[in-house]
């Protein structure tokens, strides 16, 4: 038994609300349950409720026991001074106001349906994965999609975060703010921190002044990523050395420490060089990337928008003085369709909030056509009978699992309330 649990049951009144009585024998009548906000303080604020012959208005606590009130330290807090009701599995000791007044108390295990506790026993009882693995095929449609849409817009809402955070950090330069998650993005997981980190180590406004050569774009991306530090007999690598130092000294650019990026795992189109390679080559093409961005109406202008190609240097090479056969080394669809979903929409996302503008169909169009992700998640809910058709799914997929299956919320998932409600 959980404290949840009982949350819920209260909630959605689940369990006989006649002849209800607290544990002194007073009457009780709910004509509110109150408002479920997970804040600090009560469980539920803005509670209605007649006790014996008397109207309350306040708010309500809930515990497995009687005593957590004490184990928990209420009586030393304020916030619980308004608690007009203490609902409690089962009573052990009464609980009393500062004023030593009685809290009014209300044992709940005589009042709640066998059923609904096998239900939520069996909800909760350990599986292989998740908890609702063996009955989450049976949800009704209707309800499985609208949260969807609702887990979907959470992911968003909580990426948009750390964009925000950019901008304060930037002057709320959009464009800055782009090339920092754009360059996290080309990083993947292993380089994603120490790319981003190179990212905001250089002035947005140098990458405008220096767009106009790859060349520049790669000794400033190499050389703040501390990956020119060696002594490198290839010309090319020499002269990329002294563009860098030549830059920071012109724009008084720090040279920053990062942690050394990180080649192992990696295939050799992965490899940070040819990554980094592809950034310079992107802001080289394209300059105003995010006015760009947010101007595209059509997925396919953003796959045209990210076509570049590596330097010619790159053509032959995954690592510095190595010579490799010839490859143009192309951004794939697939990894642009990483971009779309970490960066692009995120970015577009908050950047429509920060307007006003209600973009919320607008967005789910554009996802529903990138093919569904691939990743032991998605297999995992595949194998268990939830196949995702496109992007769209995938992102809600991973944010039930990982805000809500992990995290044991069964109870505020919409999969969990409507698997206990039938």
């Amino acid at each position: 038994m959980k404290e949840d649990f009982l949350h819920h049951v209260w909630q959605f009144k689940k369990f006989d609300i006649a002849n209800l009585k607290t544990t002194k024998g007073e009457s009780i009548q709910i004509l509110n349950s109150g408002q479920y906000l997970q804040l600090a303080g009560p469980d539920f604020f803005n509670a209605q409720l007649i006790i014996g012959n008397q109207k309350w208005a306040g708010n309500v606590e809930i515990h497995l026991k009687s005593s957590d009130w004490y184990v928990h330290h209420h009586e030393k807090d304020s916030n619980y001074d308004s608690v007009i009701l203490h609902v409690v599995w089962e009573h052990d000791v009464p609980v009393f106001r500062k004023d030593n007044s009685e809290i009014p108390t209300l044992e709940l295990k005589e009042h709640v349906v066998l059923s609904d506790l096998h239900k939520y026993q069996s909800l909760i009882s350990q599986k292989s994965w998740i908890y609702c693995e063996n009955d989450i095929g049976k949800v009704d449609d209707f309800v499985f999609k609208n949260w969807q849409e609702r887990l979907f817009f959470e992911r968003l809402e909580r990426k948009s975060i750390e964009i925000v955070k950019l901008l304060q950090d930037s002057n709320n330069d959009w464009e800055a703010v782009l090339f920092c998650l754009l360059a996290k993005n080309f990083g993947l997981n292993t380089n994603g921190i120490l790319f981003q980190n190179m990212a905001k180590s250089i002035p947005f406004s140098v990458i405008r002044k220096e767009s106009f050569s790859v060349e520049n774009l790669e000794a400033l991306f190499f050389g703040q990523a501390n990956m020119l530090e060696a002594n490198f007999q290839d010309n090319y690598i020499k002269k990329l050395q002294q563009d860098y130092n030549y830059q920071i000294h012109k724009y008084q650019i720090p040279k920053k420490m990062f942690e050394k990026v990180e080649f192992f795992k990696h295939r050799p189109d992965n490899f940070p060089t040819i990554r980094l390679a592809q950034l310079a080559a992107l802001y080289h093409k394209e300059q105003n990337l995010f006015s760009k961005i947010i101007s595209i109406s059509k997925i396919s202008d953003i796959y045209n928008l990210f076509k570049v190609e590596v330097s010619s240097y790159w053509e032959t090479h995954y690592n510095f003085d190595k010579v490799s056969v010839l490859k143009k080394k192309k951004l794939s669809i697939a990894f642009i369709d990483l971009i779309l979903l970490n960066t692009i929409i995120p970015v577009r996302f908050t950047y429509e909030q920060s307007l006003k503008k209600e973009n919320a169909q607008e967005i789910i169009n554009f996802v529903e056509v990138i093919e569904p992700e691939k990743n032991i998640i998605v297999d995992k809910f595949s194998a268990i009978g939830i196949v995702a058709k496109n992007a769209f799914e995938t992102q809600s997929l991973l944010q039930l699992k990982k805000e809500y299956c992990e995290a044991k919320k069964c109870l505020e998932c919409a999969i969990g309330i409507h698997l206990l409600k039938n």
